[in-house]
């Protein structure tokens, strides 16, 4: 913590020698730290697409230093140990191939060389005598490290094989000061990370890379007292997405050894006995001021001296100012001046411009209306965009057209027209081309929306299932019960002939016995002169019931007791399993049916009948909606309808639908829904009493029991085509 303390004029001079003096002190101590090596120069000369720096050493160096890339922004980064810079500056222009410049940094005895990139490169070191010499790879391929002749050092790095290289582990540490650290084992040095904070989370993409199915994890690390909640690893494409979701006031680092990715969530602080907790984006380090009558623009300097920034001052910045802050960022410190003076800021990288918020306000404004006149002014350009995945159609709206190709309603000022006011487009259906006419700029807009829309449509096979499955059983019993006199055929005598030696044969259910004897005339109807209790069993599916008769008869007195028992079981079990299949592409609607169309009779208003058809159809109806993650939403309808009963007007037709919307994972399987039905039913007919008659009381009664379950099964399995797969 520094303390400043400013009594006019006089007393700003005195603060900033005691200010350079405490720099001075800071720069000898971290110097002293640092005396086994140092970076004395730094040169960089280009060889066809390379570029080749050479670090020139005090000493020769152990070892490489530990590099890592990053692709937004797109820097390569070198940390040497036990290292110093010598060289008296911090930033070096470069400007040779895709390397813009060199920033050198200091921390404690530390050195951190930067090279800020034009666009993601390989890159490769080696150690030649007392320097150590960087190839930036300008092709895009395999970096190859060289020597300060340009002559190969090592042998090449293997290509890359077919498959993505895959990400070997995974996992979370608690570090000594309460923080997150997350360690990933990358499988190269030469993987591309890019980290970024998005409100609560940190999300670092490894591009090009693959994830085993080990580590395709969500873990949940809120017991280890860290600032980090969850961190969830998933694949994204080619690319593996890594979300890091952290809770109240934290910061996050980053830094890589050779195939060790650390990502450290650190906790921040804050006294309790503040007023207002929360940093609230404030990061600088923290300062006292006390500040006497002083004019702002000395202020303002003297917190330029602190922080490092280079600031510009309006001249129309003017007055002084009494301010007293303790224990508080140099960055909260310069707003709460610009604030108190109704001054604001504008930033272009590590330079500040500092004036009062109306100047500002009316030079951009004047900006604007000078870009806006040039844009009257400046030549227009024409130019041919062919469209080979989106309809030329589909622009019609962005341009602003109509139907026939004119302006459209609300002209120029359409919400939806990226045109400027003089700019123009045709849409050729035919050869599905776009002729634009416009400014540069407006053409650039255009040719980055086309980038971005025209892109091939990922596609997705969605198999359903659907198991019916059903058990039935079913069991009736009955009885016949008969009785016959015979003593009145022909006076009763016993053993009575009918015809020749042939006696009359009794057994079970004796029918039309008056017509063979002669006692009833014969009328052609049949006449059961034994029975007279009739309760047999019912039959099942049209299969007829079994039967065994008995017959129990007095030879001497002619008299037969008749008996018929009869019953019938059945047993059955079915499944039917049907399976519709359909692909389409991401958020289309598919639609897959098969079935036969059923007649009924409708009325109509004249009172006359017509006769109309209506489906019995297997019906998928799905929209898939791949996320970035890669699952796969899905939007389902599914008809299951089947030709049921006969009626007077028709056809019915049994139902069974489902519509839900679900995610499930690429290649997974889930349940969308089931319908269990089970039915039980007992019958029975009997004679009044005598069928109530334990045991016996089943000869005067019928019995039956039916019993059927009936379960009905959805499966859904997403599949993503690969994109290998769609483009043969």
């Amino acid at each position: 913590m520094t303390a400043l303390r400013m009594n006019g004029a006089a007393s700003l001079t005195g603060i900033a020698v005691r200010i350079g003096a405490w720099l001075a002190l800071v720069a000898g101590s971290s110097a002293a730290l640092a005396q086994e090596n140092a970076i004395e120069s730094i040169t960089a000369n280009q060889q066809g697409a390379n570029v080749i720096v050479n670090i020139a050493m005090k000493n020769t160096p152990t070892r490489a230093p530990i590099g890592f890339s990053i692709t937004n922004p797109s820097r390569i980064a070198l940390d040497f140990g036990a290292t110093a810079n010598a060289t008296g500056k911090s930033s070096q222009d470069v400007n040779l191939g895709d390397v813009r410049n060199i920033n050198v940094v200091q921390a404690g005895e530390r050195t951190r060389l930067v090279l800020n990139l034009k666009r993601p490169l390989n890159y490769a070191t080696a150690i030649d005598g007392k320097s150590v010499i960087l190839t930036v790879e300008g092709t895009g391929g395999v970096a190859q490290a060289v020597d300060r002749t340009g002559v190969a050092v090592a042998a090449p790095v293997a290509a890359a094989p077919a498959a993505r290289p895959l990400l070997r582990d995974l996992d979370f540490r608690r570090g000594a000061n309460g923080e997150g650290r997350v360690v990933v084992d990358l499988p190269n040095n030469q993987v591309a990370v890019d980290v970024r904070q998005v409100g609560n989370k940190v999300i670092v993409d490894f591009l090009k890379t693959g994830l085993p199915e080990t580590l395709r994890r969500r873990l949940d690390v809120t017991d280890f007292g860290t600032p980090v909640k969850l961190v969830t690893t998933a694949p994204q494409g080619d690319n593996v997405r890594m979300t890091i979701e952290a809770n109240g006031l934290w910061e996050q680092s980053v830094y890589q050894s050779e195939t060790q990715l650390v990502v450290d969530v650190k906790p921040i602080k804050e006294d309790p006995n503040r007023l207002t907790q929360g940093t609230q984006g404030y990061r600088g380090e923290k300062l006292s001021f006390n500040f006497q009558n002083v004019e702002v623009r000395a202020a303002l300097q003297a917190i330029a001296d602190i922080s490092g920034l280079n600031i510009i001052t309006s001249d129309s910045v003017t007055g002084n100012l009494t301010l007293r802050l303790r224990e508080v960022p140099w960055d909260q410190a310069l707003d709460v001046v610009l604030q108190a003076k109704g001054l604001d800021m504008r930033k272009n990288g590590n330079v500040l411009w500092i004036a009062p918020k109306d100047e500002l306000l009316t030079k951009e404004k004047l900006e604007l209306e000078q870009r806006a006149q040039i844009a009257d002014l400046e030549p227009l350009r024409s130019e041919i965009f062919q469209l080979n995945y989106q309809k030329a159609e589909s622009f019609r709206t962005v341009f602003g057209l109509d139907a026939n190709g004119g302006a459209a309603a609300g002209g120029e000022s359409s919400p939806n027209r990226v045109l400027s006011k003089r700019g123009s487009a045709i849409i050729d259906p035919r050869t599905n081309q776009l002729f634009v006419t416009d400014i540069p700029s407006k053409i650039e807009d255009i040719r980055k929306l086309i980038l971005k829309t025209d892109v091939a449509s990922r596609q997705v096979v969605i198999e359903a299932r659907l198991v019916e499955a059903n058990d039935g059983f079913s069991r009736n019993l009955g009885a016949k019960l008969g009785f016959a006199d015979m003593r009145g055929f022909r006076g009763g005598d016993p053993g009575y002939q009918v015809k020749g030696n042939e006696r009359v044969a009794i057994g079970g259910n004796i029918v039309g016995v008056g017509q063979v004897t002669g006692q009833t005339p014969d009328t052609g109807d049949a006449y059961n002169n034994t029975q007279f209790i009739n309760l047999p069993a019912a039959g099942i599916g049209g299969q007829s019931p079994a039967t065994v008769a008995f017959s129990l008869f007095s030879s001497a007195a002619n008299r037969f007791l008749n008996l018929e028992l009869s019953a019938l079981e059945a047993d059955g079990k079915g499944k039917i399993i049907s399976s519709p299949r359909v692909v389409t592409e991401d958020k289309i609607l598919a639609v897959i049916e098969q079935g036969i169309e059923l007649p009924y009779e409708v009325a109509t208003s004249s009172g006359a009948t017509s006769i109309m058809f209506k489906k019995a159809n297997l019906r998928l109806e799905v929209t898939p909606q791949i996320t970035p993650d890669g699952n796969v939403v899905l939007d389902v309808d599914v008809n299951k309808d089947s030709k049921g009963e006969e009626t007077r007007a028709g056809f019915a037709i049994n139902t069974q639908h489902v519509k839900t919307k679900v995610m499930v994972e690429n290649g997974g399987t889930v349940v969308l829904g089931g319908i269990y039905q089970q039915t039980e039913s007992n019958t029975e007919s009997k004679v009044p009493l005598l069928g109530d008659v334990p045991v016996l009381g089943y000869l005067f009664k019928t019995t039956g029991r039916t019993t059927s379950k009936t379960e009905l099964l959805v499966f859904i399995t997403p599949k993503i085509v690969a994109d290998r797969v769609t483009g043969r």
